[in-house]
């Protein structure tokens, strides 16, 4: 298959704090990789790079083709915005604009980057809003929507752009757990559809069930990478394990809560 992300040797630093650490890795063209790992092992970073948020200091970076970075030097002005628009990103925060309705959200990125009519961004807005369930919403403004309604505005909102890859940051991390589930429903759709996602999660069962691969970090390090009944039944690493055997602890209430509001999505794990 067509490797539409592809980092060899990426290292990233901020001051004094390594925080990626020589990383090689691919993503395949309708693949869903999901990332996990303790907190601060370079999660986020990793993927804040495949989008040009962050620099890294040494290694390449190559998205859908274009390289995006080599050896600390970015890919610059106009190329960066046009690759942008094939790289959607949905982050924790939900970073929609306050003062516009769900729909002029939807619509600005098609309008402005993409050159868009208004009317043929209005109709593209409104078949994404209906698949993420939100067409009786179109004329909301944010603050009136709850976590998870902001964080599938906003998923549509990248989906606005046609994008060839996704990546997702920790997107239902500030999420209350009752609204966890919505959300994940969503990513599990356009899975099903072919979209090649990339995915930063706690959700050990949107991992589970959806992965196609999943990638382990911990301390800047990719440690290991297979498919999901392999990591999750019988991983190679130690590392991994004891990782795994803290975050599946049925006794946390975390863990208990994430697999509950899954289940409301089909998927009983």
């Amino acid at each position: 298959m067509t490797e539409m992300i592809r980092i060899r040797h990426l290292s990233k630093s901020f001051d004094r704090n390594h925080v990626l650490k020589g990383i090689d890795f691919d993503v395949r063209s309708s693949e869903v990789v999901v990332v996990i790992g303790p907190s601060g092992s370079g999660k986020s970073t990793l993927l804040r790079c495949c989008n040009g948020l962050e620099v890294a200091q040494s290694g390449t970076i190559d998205i859908c083709g274009e390289r995006l970075l080599d050896e600390g030097v970015m890919l610059q002005d106009q190329k960066l915005n046009r690759l942008r628009t094939e790289v959607g990103m949905v982050f924790q925060s939900f970073n929609l604009f306050p003062h516009l309705t769900v729909l002029d959200n939807v619509t600005v990125g098609p309008r402005t980057l993409l050159g868009l009519s208004a009317q043929d961004a209005q109709a593209r807005a409104r078949i994404l809003l209906d698949k993420v369930g939100l067409a009786d919403k179109i004329q909301a403004m944010p603050a009136s929507l709850s976590g998870g309604q902001k964080q599938r505005v906003a998923i549509a909102r990248a989906l606005a752009m046609e994008p060839k890859v996704m990546l997702f940051d920790e997107p239902t991390s500030a999420l209350d757990p009752e609204l966890v589930g919505e959300v994940l429903s969503v990513m599990k759709l356009l899975a099903q559809e072919g979209m090649t996602m990339m995915v930063v999660t706690h959700e050990m069962g949107f991992a589970r069930d959806v992965a196609d691969r999943v990638a382990v970090m911990d301390q800047g390090k990719i440690i290991e990478v297979d498919k999901p009944a392999v990591i999750f039944s019988q991983p190679k690493e130690p590392r991994t394990r004891e990782f795994l055997q803290a975050v599946l602890n049925p006794n946390q209430k975390a863990f208990v809560q994430s697999e509950a509001n899954y289940s409301i999505t089909g998927k009983h794990t």
